[in-house]
């Protein structure tokens, strides 16, 4: 079977064409700009190398037909034609509490997830146009919806609940969702297949550290609790988002700085965080270079962040009655090794027995960053979202065919 995955973002698409006998990718690459300027199409050749195709690209559907055309064409196509693409999955970002696994994407499907809408105005209406977009094209192709919500479903109500009014729950669904559930799924499983260990035994903290960055805490091979809230901006400081703060906070802002509520969603997601502090960038890479050469505020940045994920590692521990398996995935987790040995160290009462050499340079692989003897195993595992997607898209079409 052949499956296309999309991830449509508010102005970009990410694609992956994966050959699920031989599990392959045959294509992949991602669209950005969508609707202004200078958009363009940026595939990864066989080789590694990259090729850039400047298009002007108005709307998704528009993005999709390109990207269609691009893996069907003569000079950079995998496939021969559309005929061979047997089935398409859906990365869609909220499901609320509608959906606890990934679905066949039918008119009732797509119907709650507009009603999802509220809940992630930036991200369901470009999940729905890429939908749409195959749809249009691809009428007879079955489609898969695999929510980054669903695997966090399983969280206990005393979890999940916010200290509100319960009527505001009942009336608007506020809760805690969270997010990045394909990843904490994907690594979490793969740690234990790595580590030859059976994953529904074990008690694990999932630490997906990126631009945008969440922890989860799995015990039996379900989510328990998880960083981010309702929405993304709850639980660890990321590049541009605060993280945890005291509404008090926001009131007090408000009323000081006469913002109104669009201002301050702007200040929490778009100016805060890393950036926030050091004013120098959001990317680790830069932060990391600006506190090697002396930026106090880029240090700053850098203890806060680390901090904050030791601090939710230990809180995950405790709310699991212990740990076996610590992962760390995401762009930041995956390759900053200093990251990794900061926020390990001062955990030793919980276990962990950290290899300062093992993790000394490792950029995204597969290893183990713990000592032998470590009665807690520390892994880095690079997330491979798209391959889940394909993966549940996989069975469910088979599932239909039977």
């Amino acid at each position: 079977m052949k499956i296309l995955v999309l991830n449509c973002g508010s102005s970009s698409i990410k694609y992956k064409m994966v050959d699920m006998e031989r599990k392959e990718i045959l294509a992949q690459g991602g669209i950005e700009k969508i609707g202004l300027q200078g958009s363009f199409l940026k595939l990864t050749l066989p080789d590694g190398n990259k090729v850039v195709i400047e298009r002007e690209i108005t709307e998704h559907h528009t993005g999709i037909r390109l990207i269609l055309d691009v893996i069907t064409g003569k000079k950079y196509g995998c496939i021969g034609s559309l005929s061979e693409i047997d089935a398409v999955g859906h990365r869609v970002v909220h499901g609320g509490e509608k959906f606890s696994e990934s679905r066949l994407i039918t008119s009732e499907v797509i119907r709650k997830i507009v009603e999802c809408i509220d809940l992630a105005p930036l991200h369901n209406p470009p999940n729905l146009s890429g939908i749409e977009g195959i749809r249009e094209i691809l009428p007879d192709v079955p489609q898969v919806a695999v929510f980054d919500t669903a695997f966090h479903q399983t969280m206990p109500d005393y979890a999940y609940m916010y200290a509100l009014p319960y009527s505001l729950y009942e009336k608007y669904a506020v809760r805690r969702y969270g997010f990045h559930g394909t990843s904490h799924r994907y690594v979490s499983r793969r740690a234990c297949e790595f580590l030859d260990i059976e994953y529904e035994k074990q008690r694990i903290i999932t630490c997906h550290i990126g631009n945008g960055a969440s922890i989860a805490a799995i015990a039996l091979g379900k989510t328990v609790d998880t960083s981010m809230g309702m929405t993304p901006v709850e639980g660890l400081m990321m590049g541009t988002r605060t993280g945890d703060i005291d509404a008090g906070v926001l009131t007090y802002l408000m009323e000081k700085e006469k913002l109104t509520a669009k201002d301050i969603a702007d200040l929490v997601n778009k100016h805060s965080g890393v950036h926030g502090i050091t004013g120098v960038s959001s990317d680790m890479r830069e932060v990391s270079t600006a506190a090697e050469a002396g930026n106090k505020r880029a240090r700053l940045s850098l203890r806060m962040y680390d901090y904050r994920i030791r601090k939710y590692i230990g809180a995950y521990a405790a709310a699991l009655g212990g740990v076996d398996v610590i992962v760390f995935t995401g762009g930041v987790g995956e390759n900053q090794w200093k990251t990794r040995q900061s926020v390990c160290e001062g955990l030793e009462y919980m276990g962990i027995k950290f290899d300062v050499k093992r993790n000394d340079g490792a950029r995204g692989i597969e290893t183990v960053i713990s000592a032998d003897d470590s009665p807690v195993k520390v892994v880095v595992i690079p997330t491979d979202e798209e391959m889940l997607i394909a993966q549940d898209t996989e069975k469910i079409c088979n599932g239909i065919r039977r």
